[in-house]
């Protein structure tokens, strides 16, 4: 167990420099038969998975991000673009079936299930970089794109809306600096 907390917490890092090492489709099935089976409110399971490995698709999706994050994309055998579908409760009488009324409610309430989306698909993304370092990839996720362009550029009917990214592969440890520092216990925790 110890082995599993160091590879997803204690060593691992955010990475911006990767080896030229490909990732095979198979894994990235794999780190996603994962993150499937993690928690989310009402089973709702709200985050989509866009892997982005072609040259066509990495062309498309650096157009949309900031200058910054154009080399670490570049580089990356894989970026995944998390995000979240506005329409997820369509699922819920499958995913959450044994409560019927829940897909009602938030098919019919906006506001809960704007909520929902966003928070689910943000823990799920989470989920897959533990799920991804687990498995022996290294991640980097980014916040720096316009989520604006990307949305026109891969998502033009509006269903999904971007929320972050994250590229895979295989890091360049030399190209780490030192960890930067963490709040600690006290300064981020408390006991009620």
């Amino acid at each position: 167990m110890a082995d599993a907390l160091d590879l997803m917490f204690s060593s691992g890092r955010s990475h911006g420099v990767w080896l030229d090492k490909p990732v095979a489709p198979d894994l990235l099935r794999r780190v996603y038969d994962l993150v499937k089976l993690a928690p989310t409110s009402v089973n709702s399971q709200p985050a989509r998975f866009i892997f982005i490995t072609s040259p066509e698709a990495k062309a498309r999706l650096l157009r949309t991000l900031s200058d910054n994050n154009i080399a670490k994309a570049s580089a990356a055998p894989v970026t995944v673009i998390v995000a979240t579908d506005t329409r997820y409760h369509e699922y819920l009488p499958t995913l959450f079936h044994h409560r019927p009324q829940v897909a009602v409610d938030h098919g019919s309430d906006q506001a809960l299930a704007r909520e929902t989306a966003i928070r689910n698909a943000t823990l799920q993304g989470g989920y897959m970089i533990l799920a991804a370092r687990a498995l022996g990839l290294d991640c980097g996720p980014m916040s720096g794109f316009d989520a604006d362009a990307l949305n026109t550029e891969f998502f033009p009917d509006g269903r999904l809306r971007s929320n972050f990214l994250i590229s895979l592969g295989h890091g360049d440890r030399n190209a780490l600096f030192p960890r930067l520092p963490r709040l600690t216990f006290e300064q981020a925790c408390q006991i009620l």
